[in-house]
């Protein structure tokens, strides 16, 4: 038995006859110097949107971090394992960021279980039931709407939950306080795994928008 799937190591061995071989002089570079990357991504771990591609980024241009429906939990220091408040952590005060961007995208499942309060958890620990309840209030509003469909409605939490996520970065002092100063700028963004389109937030309204292309 191989030790990794032959899918992984077939795409292993075009990343080494490829991009690293166009882009070795940079690896090296960033492996002397460390990285030094000027925007952060939260996005979700969903296997079809992956920020580095949506954005055609090279290696150490984004700070990404996934979780389920590319949620920020509010600030909350105790003593308690805090993977996405560490990550935040290092990002803003370590890397010292410049920008964080909270990505979204169309079909999200973790949206969509917490859209449907009558499925079952999928582990007697319901991690995700657990993890997706920090947006529980808004999922049961926006749910409760018999004016839209059901499409209608997961685009709209799934929209909701980035404005969610962005106030809660607000609560990290770290965050407000460099966001206050004019050194760190907050921004949301949705993608539609369908067509392509990006929509970004305007940080005014809050509205998502397509942004103009040339």
């Amino acid at each position: 038995m191989p030790h990794l799937p032959d899918h992984l190591l077939t795409g292993y061995r075009n990343f080494m006859n490829g991009r690293y071989l166009a882009e070795s002089g940079r690896y090296r570079s960033l492996a002397r110097e460390g990285q030094a990357p000027e925007t952060m991504i939260i996005a979700c771990c969903d296997s079809r949107a992956a920020p580095e591609a949506i954005f055609d980024a090279g290696p150490g241009e984004l700070f990404v971090l996934r979780n389920v429906g590319n949620l920020v939990p509010p600030y909350a220091p105790d003593d308690q394992f805090h993977s996405t408040s560490a990550a935040l952590e290092f990002a803003v005060q370590s890397l010292k960021v410049k920008n964080i961007v909270v990505m979204g995208h169309g079909r999200c499942g973790g949206i969509r279980a917490a859209l449907d309060s009558t499925a079952a958890p999928l582990s007697p620990g319901d991690f995700i039931g657990k993890w997706m309840s920090l947006i529980a209030p808004a999922a049961e509003t926006v749910s409760s709407s018999t004016f839209m469909t059901a499409t209608e409605r997961q685009t709209a939490l799934e929209r909701i939950s980035i404005r969610y996520s962005i106030a809660n970065l607000r609560t990290f002092p770290c965050v407000s306080i460099l966001e206050g100063k004019g050194r760190l700028s907050l921004h949301g963004a949705w993608f539609d795994i369908s067509t392509g389109e990006l929509w970004v937030m305007n940080k005014d309204t809050g509205d998502f928008e397509r942004p103009e292309m040339t």
